[in-house]
C-alpha cells in the first residue's frame, strides 16, 4: 500500500467551500490529513464534508464563519490547541477581488474590506496559529498570492496592493521562522477556473484554464514534513508539471 503523504497531519484550509480551497481540502483528505475547513458558506462546507467522508472515512472539522471575524480566528486557535495541541498545516487561501476601476474611484470601505480579508485576516491567522505551528514537529504555512502583486496592472489597485503586502508579510514571517521547525511559503496559482477569475475576466472561456484540482500537488509538496523551502514564492504546478 502507498503511504499517504500527510497521514495524521492536522491541516486548516480557508476558503474551503469552493475553488482552490475546496480542491486542496479534498486532496489533503486523500493524503491522510485531518482537515479543518474554514469558509463562510455552511452548505458548501457540508457538501465538502460529505466528499471528505467518502474519501477518507472520517469527517472534516467545519468552521462556517467569515475570516474577518477575528475573534472567531482566535477562538479557533484555542479550540485546536485544546483538541490537538498543535497545527501542522495552515493554508491561507480565502481572498476577495474587490472592484476593478481607476485608483481614484474606489470607495474607502471597499478598499478597506479588501485589505481586511487579504492582509489583516492573514496576519490574524499567523498571530493565532503561530504557537500551534511551532508545536508541530514540522509546521507548514502557505498563502495564496497573485502575479499582480509583483506586476501591477491598471484597475487592479486594492487587490494588487493587498497581495503585495501579503507577500512581504509572509516572507517576513518566514525569515523569523528560519531557526524553528516552521516553514512558510507563498503560492502563485496563475490563471485558474474559479469564480474570482470569472469576475475579473468575464469574457474569458473558463475551459481554457486548469481546474483547481489540477494545482493541488504544490500544496501537498509544501505541506510535507520533508519540505525545506521557506519564504519562497512558488509557481503552482499543473498536474505535476511546472508552468513557465
Amino acid at each position: 500500500m502507498t503511504t499517504k503523504r500527510l497521514e495524521g497531519r492536522i491541516a486548516l484550509v480557508t476558503g474551503a467551500s469552493r475553488g482552490i480551497g475546496r480542491a486542496v481540502a479534498l486532496r489533503y483528505a486523500a493524503e491522510g490529513a485531518q482537515v479543518v475547513a474554514f469558509a463562510r458558506t455552511q452548505g458548501g462546507l457540508e457538501e465538502l464534508d460529505d466528499e471528505i467522508r467518502a474519501i477518507s472515512g472520517q469527517p472534516a472539522i467545519l468552521i462556517a464563519e467569515n475570516l474577518t471575524n477575528f475573534e472567531k480566528v482566535d477562538q479557533t486557535g484555542a479550540a485546536l490547541f485544546q483538541r490537538f495541541g498543535k497545527l501542522d498545516i495552515l493554508v491561507g487561501n480565502a481572498a476577495i477581488l474587490g472592484q476593478l476601476s481607476p485608483m481614484g474611484h474606489y470607495k474607502p470601505k471597499m478598499w478597506e474590506d479588501v485589505f481586511k480579508l487579504n492582509v489583516h485576516a492573514q496576519w490574524r491567522m499567523i498571530r493565532a496559529f503561530d504557537p500551534l505551528l511551532r508545536a508541530s514537529d514540522a509546521g507548514r504555512a502557505m498563502f495564496v498570492t497573485s502575479s499582480v502583486a509583483r506586476n501591477p496592472r491598471m484597475y487592479w489597485g486594492p487587490y494588487a496592493a493587498s497581495k503585495a503586502a501579503l507577500e512581504n508579510m509572509v516572507q517576513t514571517y518566514a525569515d523569523e521562522m528560519n531557526h524553528t521547525n516552521v516553514r512558510a511559503n507563498i503560492i502563485d496559482p496563475g490563471g485558474v477556473r474559479t469564480n474570482m477569475r470569472a469576475q475579473a475576466f468575464p469574457g474569458e472561456d473558463p475551459m481554457s484554464l486548469p481546474a483547481p484540482e489540477a494545482l493541488t500537488e504544490t500544496f501537498v509538496e509544501l505541506a510535507e514534513a520533508t519540505c525545506t523551502r521557506n519564504g519562497e514564492i512558488v509557481r503552482a504546478k499543473v498536474e505535476g508539471v511546472a508552468r513557465a
